[in-house]
């Protein structure tokens, strides 16, 4: 028999159930602050470099052979029919070897900086910051199409729920601000894996990336913050959390998504004081706005988003990822059968990302800032089915580094004569994602997380630390 006090407690708690069901979607991708149980009791692993990472993230494959990676041949044999040796030729077909016709540059490549490195018309904003890069030619990864590439740049897994890379980074090293999240995604995409690109799958819940804006949208905005913190909405909120530390006491204190709900309720609370002011570009100076491309319709939305990244590395945030993409079924960069449509997408992003490098070393950021550029995989130097367009190429790309302990103006490893495939000092995925924690001072192998009955870690069991490219 049930006494009148439990049932009631019960029911109330049975209420503040389902109001936190109905929005656990919602909030559980906003993360609690904490340094993680292993940063807490033992520290860094070694010296860290870097303190943050910038991750401006091009979806849909940038073309490395158009942009960072000159191949003269490909000028040389313009036209001619060749059999390469290609992945995503035979995840298509089921074969190999089928000759493509070599497709050049409709771009020119001209040098840049002291150190000479080239750079293709697409870029020259950029360009001017070569001196500041690390530039690695010889990435290589997993999955051939978007979905799965994007999946494993993310988390190092392509079909398997893993925690990303930011939720790792956010566990191992926490936030420096209490009053903001210590990852942020800003203007996420629904596809190619959406919410779990900043997922912190089987990590606890309050690792999760808080997303601010959405994919094809220029507006900037976090939803669900509350317009108005006075004392009457304050009151509202110590109710429901009431009942919500209820039910987690009830569950042994063992809900990770439900102790997220409570924690990212307060961590709204506390933005609603912050967050409108990071919002507020007004504040900045008119040169600023100039130097971001503010001024431009061309490049005002994404320059929002950069300048909205240094606002937040400014103010603690560990983990900042800048998307350019869209929600569509062919991400941004995904010219199969339109590369001149890669001119449009680097006039949208050139402008904001060389004004993110300046801006970031004149206020002294870019030192323990880490900029990370790239995308899930390259493009292929053949116009794919004799068109006007590349495929995708996993085999071998191009990203870039700066900041944070990187070496300025190097050029590391190199793919084929035709820039298809890696073929000296190969950089996998894994090896990137090793060496940007070994950045933040920690030691992928490890930073481990136990689950269903073994330790996991982002890099699984492989990965290696490209010491080389470490300043």
């Amino acid at each position: 028999m049930m006494h009148r006090r439990l049932f009631l407690n019960s029911t109330a708690c049975g209420f503040g159930s389902l109001a936190t069901a109905s929005l656990l979607s919602q909030w559980a991708t906003e993360p609690r602050v904490f340094a993680n149980e292993i940063a807490t009791s033992s520290g860094l692993h070694h010296p860290a470099k870097a303190k943050r990472v910038i991750f401006l993230f091009m979806q849909g494959g940038v073309s490395q052979v158009d942009s960072f990676d000159r191949k003269p041949l490909l000028e040389q044999r313009d036209g001619e029919m060749m059999e390469f040796d290609d992945a995503r030729e035979f995840a298509n077909k089921g074969t190999v070897g089928s000759k493509q016709r070599v497709m050049k540059s409709p771009w020119e490549f001209k040098q840049y900086g002291q150190t000479g490195r080239w750079v293709s018309d697409l870029f020259p904003k950029m360009a001017e910051h070569v001196d500041r890069m690390a530039l690695i030619h010889s990435m290589h990864t997993e999955g051939v199409a978007h979905g799965p590439a994007t999946l494993f740049l993310h988390s190092g897994s392509q079909n398997l729920i893993r925690p990303s890379m930011g939720s790792w980074i956010h566990y191992g090293i926490g936030s420096e601000n209490d009053n903001l999240p210590g990852f942020v995604s800003i203007a996420p995409s629904i596809g190619n894996g959406g919410p779990r690109n900043y997922g912190s799958a089987f990590l606890p819940a309050r690792h999760q990336g808080t997303p601010i804006g959405k994919a094809g949208e220029s507006q900037l905005r976090i939803d669900y913050l509350n317009a108005t913190g006075d004392s009457s909405s304050r009151s509202k909120l110590d109710q429901i959390q009431k009942l919500n530390r209820l039910q987690l006491d009830r569950r042994g204190n063992q809900d990770s998504e439900l102790d997220a709900v409570i924690e990212s309720y307060e961590m709204a609370w506390r933005m609603q004081s912050t967050a409108p002011e990071l919002l507020d570009f007004t504040t900045e100076s008119e040169e600023t706005h100039r130097l971001y491309g503010l001024d431009q319709k061309e490049t005002e939305s994404y320059g929002r988003k950069c300048l909205l990244a240094r606002r937040l590395c400014e103010s603690g945030v560990r983990f900042v990822q800048v998307n350019y993409g869209d929600n569509s079924a062919n991400p941004a960069w995904d010219q199969h059968s339109n590369l001149p449509k890669h001119a449009d997408h680097a006039r949208a992003v050139d402008q904001p990302i060389a004004g993110l490098m300046t801006d970031l070393a004149r206020r002294g950021l870019l030192e323990d800032t880490l900029v990370w550029w790239g995308g899930e995989f390259g493009r292929a130097p053949y116009a794919q089915q004799n068109g006007t367009g590349r495929d995708h190429n996993p085999g071998g790309f191009t990203v870039w580094l700066a900041g944070g302990g990187v070496q300025p103006g190097i050029a590391y490893g190199q793919t084929d004569e035709f820039g298809h495939r890696a073929i000296h000092d190969k950089v996998h995925m894994h090896d990137l994602h090793a060496t940007i924690l070994h950045l933040l001072g920690i030691d992928h192998e490890k930073l481990t997380f136990k689950h269903a009955g073994r330790d996991f870690r982002l890099t699984d069991v492989h990965g290696r630390v490209v010491h080389r490219i470490i300043s």
